[in-house]
C-alpha cells in the first residue's frame, strides 16, 4: 500500500565539479503533503525543524568553489535524514521541549522509504558521480536550547567520529584564523555522525561536519563572509589532502 502523503522525495543537487561534495541533510522546513505533526505552524521556522541559514550557506559555498552538494528536502520534525534508519529518534516525540504528536503512530517504514532513502541514495549516487576526496556537512546550531543549559560560546564548531584527516585541518585552520572553535562541541560526532559514517568513513573518504551557530548565519552579508571563510579554509585543506 503506498503511504498516505506526498513521496518520494529525494534531495535537491547543484551541479559543480572539483574535489569537494557538500551536504547539508537538515536544509528546509517543509512538511510534505498529507502528514500533520500536529504543532504550532510558527514551529517551523525554529531550530528544532531545520538548521536555520544551512541551505543558504551551503548554496553560497558551493557558488565560491563550483562544488556539487546535495540537500535534502524535508524537516527534521518529519523524519530526521542525520540519522540511522534504526536510530529512535528518526521520527522525533519530541524536540527542545516541543512535543510533535503528530508523530505519534507514524509509519516507520513508509516515512524511511519516501524521504530517507531516497535522500541517503541521492547523496551515495553524487559520491559515484563526482567521486570527491572531501565531503564536508554543513550544519547550523542554536545559541541556547529552549531546555536550558548554557550558552553555546563558539560560533562555529567542527564534528567528526574516526576519520580525524580533515577535522584536525579544519579546526587548526580556523583556530590559526581567530575563532574559538568546537572541537566535537557543541555536541559530539563520536556519539552522532550518522551521514558522514555512511558516506564518508564508510568510503573512506576524509569527512567533517561543520556547525555554525545559526546568529553567524542570519543574514545574506553573514552568509555571504562565512562562505568566503570556508571556501578558503577548504581550498587550503584540498591541497593538503592530496
Amino acid at each position: 500500500m503506498s503511504p498516505p502523503f506526498a513521496g518520494p522525495i529525494g534531495p535537491r543537487l547543484i551541479a559543480g565539479q572539483g574535489p569537494v561534495l557538500l551536504i547539508c541533510d537538515h536544509a528546509v522546513n517543509s512538511v510534505p503533503a498529507g502528514i500533520d505533526l500536529g504543532i504550532a505552524p510558527a514551529l517551523l521556522d525554529r531550530h528544532i525543524a531545520v538548521d536555520l541559514g544551512a541551505a543558504a550557506l551551503t548554496e553560497a559555498l558551493a557558488a565560491r568553489l563550483g562544488a556539487p552538494a546535495v540537500l535534502g528536502q524535508v524537516s527534521r520534525l518529519v523524519i530526521d535524514l542525520h540519522r540511522q534508519a534504526d536510530h529512535p529518534g528518526l521520527i522525533p516525540l519530541a524536540s527542545d521541549g516541543h512535543a510533535i504528536p503528530g508523530n505519534a503512530g507514524a509509519d516507520r517504514l513508509a516515512r524511511i522509504a519516501a524521504f530517507h532513502a531516497p535522500y541517503h541514495a541521492g547523496v551515495a549516487a553524487a559520491i559515484a558521480r563526482h567521486r570527491p576526496r572531501l565531503l564536508v556537512a554543513i550544519h547550523s546550531f542554536t545559541p541556547a536550547l529552549e531546555t536550558g543549559g548554557d550558552p553555546r560560546p563558539w560560533p562555529v564548531g567542527i564534528l567528526y567520529n574516526r576519520d580525524v584527516r580533515a577535522a584536525r585541518l579544519a579546526i587548526d585552520g580556523l583556530r590559526a584564523a581567530g575563532f574559538e572553535t568546537g572541537d566535537n562541541q557543541p555536541y559530539s560526532g563520536r556519539l552522532l555522525n550518522a551521514t558522514l559514517n555512511r558516506h564518508g568513513e564508510g568510503n573512506g573518504i576524509a569527512s567533517f561536519s561543520v556547525e555554525l551557530r545559526n546568529n553567524e548565519i542570519a543574514s545574506p552579508a553573514a552568509v555571504s563572509r562565512w562562505a568566503e571563510i570556508l571556501a578558503k579554509l577548504l581550498e587550503n585543506m584540498v591541497t593538503q589532502l592530496a
